[in-house]
Order: structure tokens, then C-alpha cells, then sequence
């Protein structure tokens, strides 16, 4: 890796960490609080893609700590989902399901970011461990992306 990279990558892992930290969160308390027959399956899918997300963030942990940085402490973590939220509305299946494209659409941008900034910096193991993340994101946001189709009749994409 080019060392004049090096703080700038740990910078963004550390953000992708961050990010995948409040998304596990984000998804336990869904997975928890949503109600009623419609909101079934979003709880199972949201349920399972809690274990995608943690090995995500434990993978990022340990590429953070192989470069050379602090694996960050939970007096660090600032909250950013506003979007995925639990809804007042315990049976709003659709704010949860949007909340999630939310979410993974950052998750996508950010992987983006450090995916091409690694490429700069020959780090070619943070950009394996971020373009694999980065498959996954997308194959969330698009299960997601499904089911917002099937619960509102309406394209993401308009």
C-alpha cells in the first residue's frame, strides 16, 4: 500500500465499520418491533441479514487493525439511519423497507469510495474485502428493492 493513503483508507473503514454497526442495530430492532401478517417476512429477511452485516463489520475490524489502526470503542459511534428507524407505526412495513434501500444505497456509495481509493493506494486486500462487501450491499439492496415492488406497487427506480 502507498503509505500517503494509509490514514485516508483507515479513515473510511472506520466509517464502513460505523456503518455496518448502526445497520445491525438498525435491522435487530426491526426485526423486533414491526407487527402484523405483512411485516412477517421483511422481520425473517431483516433477522438473517443481521449475520451479513456483522461479518462485514468484523472483517472491516480486522482489516483496520492489519493497516495499522484502532479498531474504534462504542463511545466513538454517532448514529446516522434516520431513515431506519423504528416507525412509530409498528405495522409501517413499507418505512422499514425504504429505511433499508436507504441504508444499503449508502453502504453501496461508501464501498465505492474505498474500493476506488484502494485501487489508487495498491491496497488490493481492502479493495478484495470492499468490492465483496459491496456485492452483497447490492444483493440486499435488491431483495429489498423487490419487496418495496410487491408492498407498494411502485418502482424504486421512478
Amino acid at each position: 500500500m502507498k503509505q500517503q493513503y494509509r490514514s485516508e483508507i483507515i479513515d473510511l473503514l472506520t466509517t464502513a465499520y460505523w456503518m455496518e454497526i448502526e445497520t445491525i442495530t438498525n435491522y435487530v430492532a426491526n426485526s423486533v418491533h414491526l407487527d402484523g401478517v405483512r411485516a412477517e417476512q421483511i422481520k425473517k429477511e431483516l433477522a438473517a441479514d443481521v449475520a451479513s452485516e456483522l461479518v462485514h463489520a468484523q472483517s472491516l475490524a480486522k482489516r483496520i487493525k492489519e493497516i495499522g489502526g484502532r479498531v474504534p470503542g462504542s463511545m466513538e459511534f454517532k448514529a446516522h439511519q434516520r431513515s431506519l428507524q423504528p416507525p412509530a407505526d409498528t405495522t409501517d412495513v413499507v418505512a422499514v423497507i425504504k429505511g433499508v434501500i436507504d441504508a444499503e444505497d449508502g453502504a453501496i456509495e461508501h464501498y465505492g469510495k474505498l474500493i476506488e481509493l484502494s485501487g489508487e493506494a495498491h491496497d488490493y486486500v481492502t479493495q478484495d474485502l470492499c468490492i465483496t462487501s459491496l456485492g452483497d450491499e447490492e444483493g440486499h439492496r435488491s431483495t429489498f428493492m423487490g419487496y418495496l415492488r410487491e408492498y407498494t406497487h411502485e418502482s424504486p427506480l421512478r
